[in-house]
């Protein structure tokens, strides 16, 4: 698994690399995104820190600005995952608020009186800072949804995989309360070390975002 996660490495150093602020008629409507954190580093390149998608059509965008711009944790679970690592790693006892889903207006009306909205306003800032200063992303454009899914999945398996993807010593997440997080080296905890992309897999991928790009 080493060889074609480096290949997958390799291949993303080839692609246009976006950090915040972003042109968004850069990025396409549907796709998978690779993100890169900095000061991690593995196959000689930056190494991959999260993998992702979307379901709806043409909402590859959206994501991305759930993720960089919108401060509102619970509709990216990436911003929960970082606000978790960085208020693990404080040892600040927010860290029990901040678990909490307020999506449901059940939710925000049960916990208001617990929640200090100027601190969670204020983890929200700390977390929009972070991912903006540390993290930058190539997109894979995969219109089908189902084959943009599967890529997506198969993705995360191959990086998980690797034994040559470790994170640094000063790697955030590994302040993360996740073990899966800290355990693979990813901002993610679904579809870690299961089914990976096979060469000739992954060399059907590679063609089809080349001819994507023109």
């Amino acid at each position: 698994m080493s060889n074609l996660c480096h290949e997958l490495h390799q291949f993303c150093s080839l692609l246009l690399r976006m950090r915040f602020p972003f042109e968004e008629e850069d990025i396409p409507g549907n796709g998978v995104y690779i993100l890169f954190e900095e000061g991690e580093t593995a196959h000689g390149t930056d190494r991959i820190v999260r993998i992702g998608s979307h379901t709806g059509q043409s909402k590859l965008s959206s994501r991305l600005r759930e993720h960089f711009i919108n401060e509102n944790k619970d509709r990216s679970i990436f911003r929960k995952n970082i606000g978790r690592a960085l208020l693990n790693r404080d040892q600040d006892p927010f860290l029990k608020y901040w678990e909490l889903d307020l999506t449901a207006r059940e939710s925000r009306e049960k916990y208001r009186a617990l929640i200090d909205p100027a601190k969670k306003q204020d983890v929200e800032r700390r977390v929009t800072e972070y991912i903006r200063s540390h993290f930058s992303f190539v997109v894979f454009q995969i219109d089908e949804q189902q084959r943009r899914l599967d890529s997506e999945k198969k993705l995360i398996s191959t990086v998980s995989l690797c034994d040559e993807c470790e994170p640094s010593a000063n790697w955030l997440g590994l302040h993360s309360p996740k073990l899966e997080i800290r355990q693979s080296g990813l901002w993610q905890t679904n579809e870690l070390y299961k089914q990976p992309f096979t060469a000739n897999e992954f060399e059907k991928l590679r063609a089809l975002i080349l001819r994507k790009r023109g």
